[in-house]
């Protein structure tokens, strides 16, 4: 019977307690976190032209200049998201068999300028630049990432 009564005022006491925590009104402050220093990748790209496919030098040339952007973005996305390596090797009596390694770079750039494009004898070069601070814009912009800085009840 002693028990029975303890647990209806054990459970009557976490009705109340939880039940007066809706009644309060509050008011959240939220603030934006900042880094203290944002850094300015730089990447360059190059590509021959004269191993170009095309019919006319023109041709050659505007293959090299899309050849070298996008080896100047997978540069910059190497420096963004670093590189994936994958390594194989068959050993057979203490003798390497076969070695083998590739690479792959995956990741999403966003912000980039092309700070310049020109030749240099046979090779197009692209030249790069993403700006950091940039970056964090674009994204503070999108998903708006918060910490609260304080609670007020009422």
């Amino acid at each position: 019977m002693k028990n029975r009564q303890s647990i209806f005022l054990l459970a009557g006491g976490l009705l109340l307690s939880t039940g007066c925590s809706s009644v309060f009104d509050k008011q959240i402050e939220y603030t934006y976190e900042e880094p203290d220093y944002y850094p300015v990748l730089r990447a360059v790209g190059y590509a021959p032209l004269s191993s170009q496919p095309g019919e006319s030098d023109t041709q050659k040339m505007l293959m090299a200049v899309k050849v070298s952007k996008l080896e100047a973005y997978r540069e910059l996305a190497e420096q963004v998201h670093g590189q994936k390596l994958s390594s194989t090797m068959t050993v057979k009596g203490a003798i390497a068999q076969t070695d083998g390694l590739s690479s792959k770079v995956g990741g999403l750039i966003k912000g980039a300028k092309i700070v310049k494009t020109y030749s240099v004898g046979d090779t197009y070069a692209t030249e790069l630049e993403l700006d950091m601070k940039k970056v964090h814009e674009l994204y503070i912009s999108t998903v708006k990432p918060r910490k609260v800085k304080r609670v007020i009840y009422y």
